[in-house]
């Protein structure tokens, strides 16, 4: 330790007072980027408290951690909190203990006062406010959601009810900043807030972002496609299975990324509706039958006493030629009738048919296939025959059901070219709290690699202006006057404080015998 003090005092004393300057400020900036980063690396690890308030309720917990005497940093715009990462989770507890912050509205705790005298009115829109605010502070945990507003429209209980003029219906308001809400959380957010409330549909919820994009429009389903929206939303769901389908088969085939498929859809959205009765005299079956019956019977009697009684037969009647009426036989008669009436039903067929929109007419392909790889040891790969392009043609059109009668026709439905892929490099995107994760652990790492690399620097700059022991052989020890200016040395070494007596004393004589010396030593 001695040793390597005595060296620096000496190297110090050799440096002119520019390099002393030099060093001096240089160990300065040293130091202080060194206890920068040791103050950057050891300061508390901040972690987001709660982001996106209001200047109200930021304010508020603000406060309340002043009054708890919890450090915390502001960003934002005065929207977001900070405060220590092992202090997040207690923090967060103590404030909702104080009921802050209420910035997602009020849940189901406001029932927990016991209010009395309170009307059937505002029990009725407590409920409401605090089932918005509970669906609110669940659409805020679902990622990429900010924050959330939930706007219920209940119909009131009535004794009579019309019809579908009473259905519940629900606005959902979501924060996502400058990101994209994806069409499955937006799908999951409509069922959640339609299975909360009774009777609220799924269709009747509309979700709208800070962009004032109509998140929901898109999952509105259109079952006659009556729109064009929802045309070109079905078609393109037809293009992508198919695609998709060939895709798949042809990679396992082929080779992942070996091929890319493009299929187009012809899709028909008319309606149309058919009526067809047909009639089968052939066939008959017996509906009803009527069945009548008349009798008849006749009957004679003749004029003796035993005869009928009664006032006519007591009177004298004559006939025409002076005979009496009563005096001969009498006849009377009934018949029996019948008539039966059969009534058939003939057979009759009758088809209502109803065609919805949607139908694939035409499907077209087109597919490129990479080349081959070369096998063998060879630096390029052979390109595919013709039968084997047509081969996977097959396939292809076996796959989507196209049918053609010609192999012309198909080439045409189905495009298959084989072409060299360009290399595609693709970064992915890591999610902001990932970045933070990632920075939160290399920092202090970082930090001390940085104050490594910085001594090394300070340490190599030191031994750059050391003055390193001269050795040399003098150019022509037999002259006197050059050997009068060189003092005793051993081995003929010269030290600092001999070469500087010698340059004072000198100075041409010395330059020569430099030069000189150092064109010996390139020489040899």
């Amino acid at each position: 330790m001695k040793q390597v003090l005595e060296q620096l005092s000496l190297i110090w004393r050799e440096l002119g007072l520019n390099q002393r300057v030099s060093i001096v400020l240089a160990g300065l900036a040293v130091i202080g980027g060194l206890a920068g980063i040791l103050l950057w690396a050891n300061r508390p690890q901040m972690k987001l408290l709660y982001g996106g308030l209001p200047e109200k309720e930021a304010g508020e917990v603000v406060a309340a951690l002043q009054d708890a005497g919890v450090e915390f940093e502001i960003g934002a715009g005065g929207r977001s909190i900070y405060v220590s990462a092992d202090q997040v989770y207690k923090a967060r507890m103590d404030l909702a203990a104080k009921g802050l912050p209420n910035a997602d509205g009020v849940g189901f705790e406001i029932f927990d006062r016991t209010n009395f005298g309170i009307s059937d009115f505002v029990q009725r829109t407590n409920y409401s406010r605090a089932l918005q605010g509970e669906l609110a502070r669940t659409i805020a945990q679902v990622r990429g959601v900010r924050s959330a507003r939930v706007l219920l429209v209940t119909p009131e209980s009535r004794l009579l009810l019309r019809g579908n003029e009473v259905r519940p219906t629900a606005s959902v308001f979501v924060d996502t900043g400058s990101q994209v809400l994806e069409t499955s959380a937006v799908s999951s957010i409509r069922s959640m807030v339609a299975n909360a409330v009774q009777g609220l549909q799924q269709q009747d919820v509309s979700v709208v972002d800070n962009n004032g994009t109509v998140l929901s429009e898109a999952l509105n389903s259109d079952p006659m496609l009556g729109s064009a929206s929802s045309q070109m939303k079905h078609r393109k769901q037809v293009e992508d299975y198919f695609s998709q389908k060939v895709e798949t088969m042809l990679a396992k085939v082929l080779g992942a990324g070996a091929a890319v498929v493009r299929v187009s859809a012809e899709i028909n959205s008319d309606i149309s509706s058919r009526v067809e009765e047909k009639w089968d005299p052939e066939s008959q079956v017996a509906n009803t039958e009527n069945l009548i019956e008349d009798n008849t019977t006749t009957s004679e009697s003749t004029g003796d006493a035993g005869g009928e009684v009664g006032v006519g037969v007591n009177t004298p009647q004559k006939q025409a030629g002076g005979a009496d009426a009563n005096s001969g036989p009498k006849k009377s008669s009934v018949t029996n009738r019948s008539s039966k009436t059969l009534n058939y039903h003939i057979n009759k067929a009758v088809t209502n048919t109803t065609k919805n929109p949607g139908e694939v007419t035409r499907l077209t392909a087109s597919v490129f296939l990479a080349p081959p790889a070369p096998k063998d040891g060879a630096t390029q790969a052979a390109s595919r025959t013709a039968e084997e392009l047509a081969s996977l043609r097959m396939m292809v059109a076996n796959a989507l059901g196209i049918t053609a009668k010609t192999p012309q026709e198909l080439e045409k439905l189905v495009s298959v070219a084989e072409t060299p892929f360009a290399p595609v490099t693709t970064a992915a995107l890591i999610p902001e709290s990932s970045v933070s994760g990632i920075l939160d652990t290399v920092g202090p790492v970082a930090a001390l690699a940085i104050a490594v690399i910085v001594f090394l620097m300070f340490f190599m700059n030191i031994k750059k202006t050391r003055p390193d022991e001269i050795t040399f052989e003098l150019v022509d020890e037999t002259e006197p006057q050059q050997q009068s200016l060189l003092p005793a040395a051993k081995d003929h070494k010269i030290s600092p404080d001999i070469l500087n007596d010698l340059i004072r004393r000198k100075p041409d004589n010395v330059g020569a015998t430099i030069r000189e010396w150092l064109a010996t030593k390139n020489a040899s």
